[in-house]
Parts: C-alpha cells; sequence; structure tokens
C-alpha cells in the first residue's frame, strides 16, 4: 500500500498545539512508510475562515519542519466537484433534496425536546415519506441536499489507536451533506476530498470520533461498486491543561507561531509534541529522523495527553544547550537589537552564546542575558547598597588597579588579579566576586565572574569599575 495521510486544519485561527501534534503525527506516518504527506485547508466555514489564518497555519507549519508532498488545496475551490458528487447520490438514492425550514426544524426539535427525546431530523424530506405526506417543494426555494443515513443495524471499524468502534444506526439522522449555496458541510467534504486524494490513514484528534460513523456511510454509498477501501482511521487523545481540563489559552501559549515569538526552538517543540501521547520506550530527546524511524500508531495512548509547560522549557533549555553557537547567535540578533543592543559595538555574539546558553531556556532568556555585553548596566540602589559594603570598596580599588596592569587580558590573569586583591584585604572569594558582578554588569547571577570579564574587555570592565570607584 501506498501510504497517503493528511493535515487539514480549518484556517479559523492560528496553528495550534493539538493541530500541531496531529500534524506531525501524519507527516510521521507518512514519512515512516514512504509514503505521501498532503496539506488540506478546509475553508467552507466563510464566515470565519481567513486568509492571513491560512498563512498562519502554513507558516506554523513551515517553523515546525513539517513539509508537504501535496498542496495546500483549498475546499471552496472545488465546490462543483462537491455539487458533482452529491448529484450523483442522489441519483442512486443515497442522497435526497430538502425544504424544510429552519422554523420547521427548531419546531421539530422543541417537541422532541418536550418529550425527552434527543434532537434529530426526522426524515421528512424522504422521497417516499414526502410523498405519502404530501410535501411539495416549494417554488423558488433552494434546498439543501441530505445524506440517507440506514435507520437498522450499526455501524463501526477499528480504531487503530482506540480499537473497536461502533455506533447504532438509530443514533444517527440524515445529515445535511450539501448546504442550498452549494457549500458542502464538514462531514461530506470530507469523505469527497479524502477520496479524490486517495488518503489511506485519517489521523486526527478524537473529539473527531463521533463524525466517523457518518463518514463511513458516505465512503460506503460512494465506493460500494468501486471496490475502493475505506481509509484507516486513528483518533488521537485529546490534550489538557496542566489542571486536567482541555487546553485553552488559559493555559498560556497554544498557537504555535507564538512559541517561536517566544523563543523556542522549532526542534524543541516537535520533540515535546510528539512525547504528547506518544512514546518509544524511556526515550525523551530525539530529533525528527529518529521520530521517523520510530514512530509508530500502536504506542499512541488511548488517554489524554497532560502539557506540561515547564517540561517543555526543560526540553528547549536541552536544544539550545546542543545548538551551534552561530545558528543562536543569528536567531537571538534581532532580539537585541529589538532591545536597544548594537551587538557589532561589543564581543563576538557566538563568544556570549556560548558562555551563557547552558543556563537559557528561551532564546528570549539567552538574548536578555547577552544584554549585558552590549548595554551599560545601572544597578539598583538597593543592589548597591546590599552588595557593596565599605569592606569591599578597597579590595575592589585594588582590583581595579590590578586589572589595568595586567600583562594580558585573560581568563587567568583576571583571576590572578582578583586573588591578589583577595590577599590583601583578607576577605572571601563571595565578599569581592558579588559586589563586582553587581557593579560590572547590573545583575547578582551570571556564569563565572573571571569569565564574564575576560569576555567584556579590559576598556569596558575598568569604565564600569570606574563609575562606582573612582573619586572614593
Amino acid at each position: 500500500m501506498n501510504v497517503r495521510t493528511r493535515f487539514a486544519p480549518s484556517p479559523t485561527g492560528y496553528l495550534h498545539v493539538g493541530g500541531a501534534r496531529t500534524a506531525l503525527f501524519s507527516w510521521a506516518y507518512a514519512r515512516r512508510h514512504g509514503g505521501t504527506f498532503v496539506l488540506r485547508i478546509e475553508d467552507t466555514d466563510q464566515e470565519r475562515s481567513t486568509e492571513a489564518s491560512s498563512n498562519a497555519i502554513l507558516d506554523g507549519m513551515k517553523w515546525l519542519g513539517l513539509d508537504w508532498d501535496e498542496g495546500p488545496l483549498f475546499q471552496m475551490q472545488r465546490l462543483a466537484r462537491y455539487k458533482e458528487v452529491a448529484e450523483r447520490l442522489i441519483a442512486a438514492g443515497h442522497a435526497y433534496y430538502c425544504w424544510a425550514t429552519k422554523e420547521e426544524l427548531d419546531s421539530l426539535r422543541n417537541e422532541q425536546r418536550s418529550r425527552g427525546e434527543k434532537p434529530r431530523y426526522d426524515g421528512r424530506w424522504r422521497p417516499e415519506r414526502a410523498k405519502a405526506a404530501g410535501l411539495v417543494a416549494p417554488a423558488g426555494g433552494a434546498p439543501v441536499v441530505r445524506f440517507r443515513t440506514p435507520e437498522e443495524g450499526e455501524v463501526g471499524w477499528r480504531d487503530l489507536v482506540k480499537g473497536q468502534i461502533s455506533f447504532p444506526n438509530a443514533e444517527l439522522d440524515d445529515l445535511v451533506i450539501l448546504r442550498a449555496d452549494g457549500v458542502p458541510t464538514y462531514n461530506f467534504g470530507v469523505v469527497v476530498d479524502d477520496l479524490d486524494m486517495q488518503i489511506t490513514h485519517v489521523i486526527r484528534g478524537d473529539d473527531h470520533v463521533n463524525n466517523t460513523p457518518r463518514q463511513i456511510h458516505i465512503f460506503r454509498a460512494l465506493t460500494k461498486d468501486a471496490g475502493t477501501q475505506l481509509p484507516e482511521f486513528a483518533h488521537v487523545p485529546m490534550i489538557l491543561g496542566p489542571d486536567g481540563e482541555r487546553l485553552s489559552k488559559r493555559h498560556g501559549a497554544v498557537s504555535v507561531t507564538q512559541y517561536r515569538d517566544d523563543g523556542f526552538l522549532p526542534e524543541a517543540l516537535d520533540n515535546y509534541l510528539a512525547r504528547l501521547g506518544w512514546s518509544h520506550g524511556d526515550d525523551e530527546l530525539f530529533g525528527m529522523q529518529q521520530l521517523v524511524e520510530w514512530f509508530d500508531l500502536a504506542h499512541v495512548s488511548r488517554s489524554a495527553a497532560q502539557f506540561d509547560p515547564d517540561k517543555l522549557a526543560w526540553m528547549n533549555q536541552q536544544y539550545i544547550k546542543a545548538a551551534p553557537d552561530a545558528r543562536l547567535a543569528a536567531l537571538i540578533e534581532p532580539e537585541l537589537r529589538r532591545l536597544g543592543a548594537a551587538p557589532d559595538a561589543g564581543p563576538p555574539l557566538e563568544r556570549v552564546v556560548a558562555l551563557l546558553k547552558d543556563r537559557a531556556t528561551t532564546l528570549l532568556h539567552l538574548a536578555e542575558a547577552a544584554m549585558l555585553f552590549y548595554a551599560e548596566p545601572h544597578p539598583e540602589p538597593a543592589l548597591l547598597a546590599e552588595h557593596l559594603s565599605e569592606a569591599a570598596r578597597p579590595a575592589l580599588r585594588t582590583l581595579q588597579a590590578r586589572l589595568a596592569e595586567a600583562p594580558a587580558w585573560e581568563r587567568a590573569a583576571i583571576s590572578a588579579a582578583m586573588k591578589q586583591a583577595l590577599a590583601s584585604s583578607g576577605l572571601k572569594m563571595p565578599q569581592l566576586a558579588m559586589p563586582l558582578r553587581v557593579l560590572v554588569t547590573g545583575r547578582t547571577q551570571t556564569p563565572s565572574i573571571d569569565a564574564v570579564l575576560e569576555l567584556l574587555g579590559r576598556e569596558a570592565v575598568l569604565a564600569r569599575l570606574a563609575r562606582h570607584l573612582d573619586g572614593d
């Protein structure tokens, strides 16, 4: 079998975390089996679909590295095809025109609710029932097309994640497949597209489980004489927030591009999403090529996955640590400029990145930490009062002189100068290093202070010390 999977988002917003995870699984499954990954934009919700949302989805996919083989294909460009298929179903007796008005349907549902029944369309415009009831198509009215759903028996499938699932046909009514304006409904458009695009595996969130029986009926009606196999269905678990509720904006960023803007690396988010509901033993950190080699549907969990922002931040930190310095420098340079820094006027950015990246959880954290090398520090008065003691001032002035005289500006010479200042003052290293750090960087936490001073350069270090010590 030539495996063909698809990702079919609706362009009514950004590419969210749940959609990205579905896309990742569909992409990985196709790549694992040497198949084809199709991108389809289901833009039939004309009130909410926008070009900006389509572009945001494409941007998110590209950033994550989820390249598609076919598409993007847009449903609104295929309206003639849906009309053609609907007419074929009508001709075969699998569908029919329905002229029921909104008011009639609202009245029907209210009556059903009053009797304690599940609201559902009663099939009144099925040709045989309409004829028996004397219903006549109104002049000039634009009908919808409804699918004739079997009323007896059940419909089922073996889900590749959830196992055997079945629904009694009595729970399903005759759904609208083509609206009066010629736009297909979701369940109809999906089936026509999946058939035309020869999709073999439908991998999607388990909120679509209730749509699947309706789609199977339409598939069977369209392929009864063609011998075409139904696609395999795999409904992956939902993603919950840390509180166990469905993931939403109140849990923080749920947009893929927001994670990009917040300083996450795409490979970190890919890795984290892959581990949400799927696993390969105890392996936690792995790249996309490894995911392709390992991915299967047998190890997708049936239970909902819980999103853990702290775990994602930890994973991002691991990828930042392992990333080439040149790449990180290129990524944070625009942020440094946005913060008002001039990276060309300070130490080489790659060296700064090499010193700082082990502590950074995001690229934004890395850029903010790098600012100490490119912007004049202005320590808070309270910070100075806390750390710049009268006992430390003589030692700092001694250090200032030793640093000015150091034969070479390198870490070993800086460390030696600090030890000389300590020896002459009787202070312990923390009593000198902390006020030195505050004066030179404006911060209490940095990498080893001698490494920071070396990278800052003699001229900058002496100038920063002089602003606080000269005149003492």
